[in-house]
């Protein structure tokens, strides 16, 4: 989820994307992800636009001390909350179009819903190439199209009424074979694209919806148009608006629905 452009008093963006966010929404496409880069004893693992770093967390918990786990991310917000929970990683502020590292300097590469937010996606995709070894392994996970996410979409149409067109980023590289043809294209082969899906089940559907409708008015038109207090103002009146559509998703206390991922892998040539 895209992280707005202005901050909230307490707790933080980010601290509430750790929090609320990373256990139901990240976490079981991170475990994707490490399942399909079979890490081994001594793998060294870039994760590309970390957040709060549940990929690096997770491969720590794989790895142990065999191997070296690097987050990268362009945030410094999201690096800081990453280095409160996980001081033993190595965390590192940087631009996925150029990356701080040498050339083979990895035997892994994983991206988790971070490529189709990179205004310049085939070069972050060939500094991946850049960093990894002969061979080595990248697993990229981007989210489907809105349409094909029944909660979002629902939620879209509520806030786009006080917005006008939004561009959700977040669904916005949901093609399966543009991805394909971005990692050929860069050097990458044995190209494999699964489209999957999975159940999310979101226990506190009241901030679901809020930092929903933060994410939705920091990627419109219209929500960069307003100061920062109409911002918040708006976010707050298009989420008790956006309760109207939790009933059709509620299971038992909380709300469930599915989304779907490209979670694509391939192998440095």
């Amino acid at each position: 989820m895209a992280e707005p452009p202005y901050a909230m008093n307490q707790p933080s963006f980010a601290e509430m994307y750790e929090r609320h966010l990373v256990g139901p929404l990240f976490r079981p496409w991170a475990e994707v992800l490490l399942d399909r880069v079979q890490l081994g004893a001594g793998d060294r693992l870039l994760d590309l636009a970390c957040g709060t770093g549940i990929v690096a967390r997770l491969a720590r918990d794989r790895l142990g001390d065999t191997g070296r786990i690097v987050g990268a991310d362009l945030s410094p917000l999201m690096l800081s909350v990453a280095r409160t929970v996980a001081p033993g990683i190595e965390w590192r502020e940087a631009n996925a179009a150029s990356l701080p590292f040498e050339r083979d300097e990895f035997e892994v590469v994983t991206c988790h819903q971070g490529l189709q937010f990179f205004p310049d996606k085939p070069a972050a995709v060939r500094e991946m190439r850049r960093v990894l070894v002969r061979g080595g392994r990248v697993a990229v996970a981007t989210w489907g199209a809105l349409e094909d996410a029944s909660c979002f979409l629902a939620l879209h149409r509520v806030a786009e009424r006080h917005l006008g067109p939004i561009t959700d980023h977040r669904h916005s590289f949901g093609d399966g074979t543009a991805l394909a043809g971005l990692l050929a294209d860069a050097g990458f082969h044995d190209v494999h694209v699964e489209r999957m899906s999975r159940p999310l089940r979101f226990d506190d559907p009241a901030t679901f919806v809020r930092m929903n409708a933060m994410a939705l008015v920091g990627m419109s038109a219209g929500g960069k148009a307003l100061t920062e207090e109409q911002r918040g103002n708006r976010a707050a009146t298009i989420a008790s608006e956006s309760a109207d559509v939790l009933p059709r998703f509620a299971d038992g206390t909380g709300i469930a629905f599915a989304i779907t991922a490209n979670v694509a892998t391939a192998r440095a040539g």
